[in-house]
């Protein structure tokens, strides 16, 4: 049983990670400032029905199961 939780978390950890370094950034830095970065658009409206929203949810549900996972296997359980 330990062995099946410990290759489950290795994954979560390889897919969360994939998942992090494919998202956007929340801003732009200094190019959203100066261009006027509060401007409403279409994509900004509709953001939570994106993609990316998504890609969020997923994240977070993986990083949850990553700490449980995380707990479990570090209390030694089912050694």
């Amino acid at each position: 049983m330990q062995l099946a939780l410990t290759i489950i978390f290795l994954l979560v950890s390889v897919i969360m990670a994939v998942l992090v370094l494919s998202q956007e950034g929340k801003s732009n830095g200094l190019s959203s400032s100066i261009g006027g970065g509060s401007t409403e658009t279409y994509w900004s409206k509709n953001k939570g029905r994106s993609k990316e929203s998504r890609m969020v949810t997923i994240t977070t549900i993986l990083a949850v199961l990553f700490f449980v996972l995380a707990l479990v296997l570090g209390l030694g359980i089912f050694k």
